[in-house]
């Protein structure tokens, strides 16, 4: 099986079948482009959706930790003057008893 040398190399090109694989390709390159312009929208819909539930629940995070200072802040409040009545009861038995 001998091959004269560059003999797959047809230099006969076929123009019509050139100009119909183009065609192709540039309606196939057409469709891809149409079906990533579409998905990117919704892609950035779904960013949008993204970023927005982010800044919601760091809204929520801050107001949770709000509430959760207010809590330990007013608990604090109610235990010193709840220690306090104690510690004025003890004082005050202390007393009575001598002291």
């Amino acid at each position: 099986m001998s091959r004269e040398v560059g003999a797959a190399l047809n230099r006969d090109i076929d123009v019509e079948k050139t100009e119909q694989v183009e065609g192709a390709l540039d309606a196939f390159i057409e469709v891809r482009h149409a079906k990533r312009v579409k998905e990117e929208g919704d892609r950035l819909q779904e960013e949008l959706w993204r970023e927005s539930e982010r800044r919601h629940a760091q809204k929520r995070r801050s107001e949770i930790r709000e509430e959760w200072c207010a809590h330990h802040t007013e608990q604090a409040a109610r235990l010193r003057a709840a220690l306090e009545d104690l510690v004025r009861r003890h004082e005050l038995e202390a007393q009575k008893l001598g002291g």
